[in-house]
């Protein structure tokens, strides 16, 4: 396991976030990404909670509507790592793989894709 404090996991995740392309970032809607130290299942690394853009239709009626959440998992992946370069190119996977699920790619093209 490679120890990295939150505060440096999280700058990480937002270095992540920043590699993402202008144009595909102003698509980004409704959406918040948060660092937390493990979920229900300690085996994923980042999970996306929410209805994806290609779903959305009448998204939330006109009203107002709570944000979708990508939630990325800074113990498992810490646990998965041997080296801090390698936490921050799977940071970097799993940042990607998961804003791809709020843009509906589903995990089977993200496998084709070399993001799974």
């Amino acid at each position: 396991m490679v120890e990295v404090s939150r505060e440096r996991f999280e700058e990480l995740v937002g270095h992540a976030l920043d590699t993402i392309p202008d144009d595909l970032g102003e698509l980004m809607e409704n959406v918040a990404v948060l660092v937390e130290d493990e979920g229900e299942d300690p085996d994923i690394w980042g999970l996306y909670d929410g209805v994806p853009l290609t779903d959305r239709g009448d998204y939330g009626g006109g009203g107002m509507v709570l944000p979708d959440r990508i939630y990325i998992y800074r113990l498992p992946i810490c646990e998965g790592c041997g080296s801090e370069s390698e936490v921050v190119e799977q940071v970097g996977i799993t940042v990607v793989h998961e804003v791809a699920h709020h843009f509906g790619i589903e995990d089977d093209r993200l496998d084709e894709l070399g993001w799974g």
